[in-house]
């Protein structure tokens, strides 16, 4: 009976080793543009539609998992580039998500509304100047009357300009520059932070050059500079109140914000100085917004600045 009752147990062991997993077919990682690109002739603040080749923000590799399901999202500079495509994969998640644009990217907002209903859940057009404190307050009151609640604040809007030297960086500029990238987000996040729940993430665009600094962008890498200590200095205000604050910063992407002030010269090899030899693309930055929206994957993460650089190791 022994022998038969050891017979019968290696023989259940056999069986159970023998069944393996089954492999997961492997998901192809798309290959993406790489420069020389076309002449794009768009102007700001830069329509993507017109852009070729088109960013991608689709993210066909990216398989959701319901982390913010039920959650609703406000995105600045929601209409296109980086913030579009956070906005349809926030949907992908099962978010619901209020875009902030300029009036004159309405065309680019609505390709957006639509990639975001073709997720499942539904999204929200709101036209404006996030410079403009009183409209970021109209913003964050449309959205709690749309959907009832505001979980994630992702500022993203952002105003760039190239100058060859500080001398042909005017007044004017350097205000416009410092009002969309900086105020704008402190702005927003004055109207939305008495709705945040526990819980709740505020999502920050910063930037290469908000690290390492360019001699061509002398304003906007101030502000890109200002943003990673605003949220540092964020993060330590609401850690008690536990509400996560961070920041991405990308290196060159291929968005609207660059052909719209760039030279067709510059922009013919956008992105090649990086390790990788080509810009992001807009769904290759995308997760880092979802993972830092996402309670289930960055709990215990506030404060950081994440560098999504294609390569490079010297920022920061």
């Amino acid at each position: 009976m022994a022998r038969q009752k050891a017979a019968t147990k290696k023989s259940a062991s056999k069986k159970q080793n023998s069944a393996k997993p089954q492999k997961a077919a492997p998901r192809a990682v798309r290959k993406q543009p790489k420069p020389p690109f076309p002449e794009q002739g768009i102007s700001p603040p830069g329509e993507e539609a017109k852009m070729d080749p088109r960013p991608r923000y689709e993210a066909p590799a990216y398989r959701a998992a319901a982390k913010l399901q039920g959650m609703v999202a406000l995105v600045t500079g929601g209409d296109s580039g980086i913030g579009r495509s956070a906005a349809v994969l926030f949907a992908r998640e099962g978010a619901y998500v209020a875009l902030v644009h300029l009036p004159e990217e309405q065309k680019d907002a609505d390709e957006t509304l639509r990639a975001i209903g073709a997720e499942g859940t539904e999204g929200i057009s709101i036209p404006g100047d996030v410079s403009d404190p009183k409209f970021c307050k109209k913003a964050v009151e449309k959205t709690l009357k749309k959907f009832g609640r505001l979980d994630i604040l992702v500022n993203n809007a952002a105003y760039q300009q190239h100058r060859e030297s500080v001398e042909e960086v005017d007044i004017e500029q350097w205000d416009r520059t410092f009002k969309t990238n900086i105020y704008g987000y402190f702005y927003m996040v004055k109207a939305a932070l008495p709705h945040l729940p526990e819980g709740g993430a505020i999502i920050n665009t910063s930037s290469i050059t908000g690290l390492e600094g360019n001699k061509s962008l002398i304003d906007y890498s101030s502000t890109k500079g200002a943003i990673n200590a605003f949220t540092k200095s964020l993060a330590q205000s609401l850690a008690e109140r536990r509400i996560r604050v961070n920041a991405v910063a990308p290196g060159p992407v291929w968005t609207p914000l660059n052909p719209a002030e760039r030279s067709p010269e510059e922009m013919q090899e956008f992105g090649a100085g990086t390790p990788y030899g080509r810009p992001a693309e807009p769904e290759e930055v995308a997760p880092a917004f979802v993972f830092f929206a996402s309670a289930a994957d960055s709990h215990y993460v506030t404060g950081q600045v994440l560098g999504v650089l294609g390569g490079e190791t010297t920022a920061g």
